[in-house]
């Protein structure tokens, strides 16, 4: 009997792998253990070994296609064995297969019914993360119009987009509306300019309105707003695929999902340049590196996430929850985009090890090596762009964690001291991105100033 050979499961959060290329070629003979194709997730490139002796039948997926995991691309059949090659679709595949439910029997109110096409009919494809936001925010897939695997596959920029065209409505109705199952798209509001109220989500809750038949769905808002221009304008085109199109997902899923604010602080950071170059010069020989600001930075994060845990938390469909582990990630740049290694239980390792594990990490990232494991799990995310001269910028928060803190860039500047003296310090910005539907105002600022604090006074941290 033919063993498959599936593209397997590379970590808790890769839906879909892009093929990058066929190491063998159909025929070929192959031994277990042996590298068939490469594939490429958000984290890393990946080798798929062969699991049998035998002739390689490979399927009809090509290099630089989006392949879900656990989709079937090929057979290793014994020598002589017949084989036929199974039908188009017939090999198993990692979407979910969703039932379009049935709508209840009302109707819109007025003259102003929710406009668009009409709802899918049907069974509908919707990957994980999709159907995970979809159930967080009370969408019915059969509306969402769906642009994965040719326009047959739910992905979450899909859902993240009919969630950007939803009509416009009171918090309270919003809630009421989760409450009574209802979707707020197939209602029309009688409050002003249009606004769907306590109300008129009351009145289709009792049965007194009606709602059409079919389910009305709104067009996907598009990322850009493409304007026609003559093709000899273009001077080049750069497929939005692999880690630049993940990234274009998940930052894009994060601005239309996140309540963010942003505080900025500017603090002293003449005793912390001060720590860092002894610690340089007494520890680079024997630790094999010399710690940096992100070492330091990272520490000094971890320290305040320990003291105010309630930052270091995410956002589930019916809580909050403040997470066991102080997990910090590291904005990286890589030939590949931008990428997040996360050095686990930063605030119980010490300042030797957490280098050690953030530079392995980093190493591996930037070789794209990761292993499955490396670019998730973390609770908070540091991103330091001072080396570029940047002095204060507005990061995006990298779901599902509550902030993300920017680091600028640390700059002498004439300070005025409590004796009326100006003198020389080495500034420091730091810019704190949180989602307001996590935490308010006036705790993030504690948050930060504590941070502040630290950075200030280091030797503080051994009061921690």
């Amino acid at each position: 009997m033919a063993e498959e050979i599936f593209i397997p499961k590379l970590g808790q959060t890769v839906e879909e792998v892009t093929l990058v290329k066929w190491l063998l070629k159909d025929g070929d003979s192959v031994k277990p253990g042996q590298e068939i194709l490469e594939v490429e997730t958000d984290k890393a490139v990946f080798a798929v070994e062969a699991t049998a002796r035998g002739v390689l039948h490979l399927g009809s997926f090509q290099e630089g296609q989006i392949i879900p995991v656990l989709t079937v691309v090929g057979w290793i059949v014994k020598p002589g064995e017949n084989f036929q090659m199974p039908q188009e679709g017939a090999s198993g595949a990692a979407s979910i297969i969703v039932e379009t439910p049935p709508m209840r029997a009302v109707e819109s109110v007025g003259d102003s019914a929710p406009h668009g096409a009409s709802s899918f009919e049907g069974k509908r494809f919707a990957s994980p993360r999709a159907r995970k936001l979809a159930r967080a925010k009370n969408v019915e897939l059969g509306r969402v119009i769906p642009s994965g695997a040719g326009g047959m596959r739910i992905i979450e920029k899909d859902v993240v987009s009919y969630l950007a065209a939803a009509p416009k409505a009171t918090p309270v109705a919003q809630r009421a509306a989760a409450a009574a199952g209802l979707d707020l798209h197939a209602l029309a509001g009688s409050g002003p300019q249009g606004r769907i109220t306590k109300e008129d989500v009351e009145r289709a809750a009792a049965g007194k309105v009606e709602l059409p038949a079919q389910s009305p769905t709104l067009k996907p808002v598009p990322a850009v707003a493409a304007v026609a221009l003559p093709e000899e304008e273009v001077a080049e085109r750069i497929p939005l695929k692999g880690v630049r199109a993940l990234i274009a997902e998940r930052m894009g899923a994060s601005v239309h999902t996140t309540a963010r604010v942003t505080l900025v602080a500017e603090m002293d950071a003449t005793e912390f340049v001060a720590l860092r170059e002894r610690l340089k010069a007494r520890v680079e020989k024997e630790w094999g590196f010399a710690p940096g600001y992100n070492d330091l930075l990272a520490k000094v994060a971890a320290a305040a996430l320990r003291k105010f845990p309630y930052m270091n938390a995410r956002l589930a469909p019916d809580a909050i929850e403040l997470m066991a582990h102080v997990n910090i990630g590291l904005a990286v740049e890589t030939e590949r985009g931008l990428l997040v290694p996360v050095v686990r239980d930063s605030d119980r390792k010490s300042l030797r090890v957490f280098g050690q594990e953030l530079r392995e990490l980093v190493e591996r990232a930037r070789k794209a090596r990761s292993l499955p494991d490396d670019l998730s799990g973390g609770t908070f995310t540091i991103t330091n762009l001072g080396m570029y001269e940047i002095d204060a910028f507005t990061p995006v928060i990298n779901l599902p964690e509550a902030a993300i803190l920017g680091v600028g860039r640390i700059t002498p500047k004439p300070v005025v001291a409590v004796d009326g003296v100006i003198m020389a310090r080495k500034m420091l910005t730091l810019s704190l991105v949180f989602d307001h539907r996590l935490v308010d105002g006036a705790p993030a600022a504690r948050f930060l100033q504590h941070i502040k604090r630290l950075v200030e006074e280091p030797y503080l941290l051994l009061a921690e």
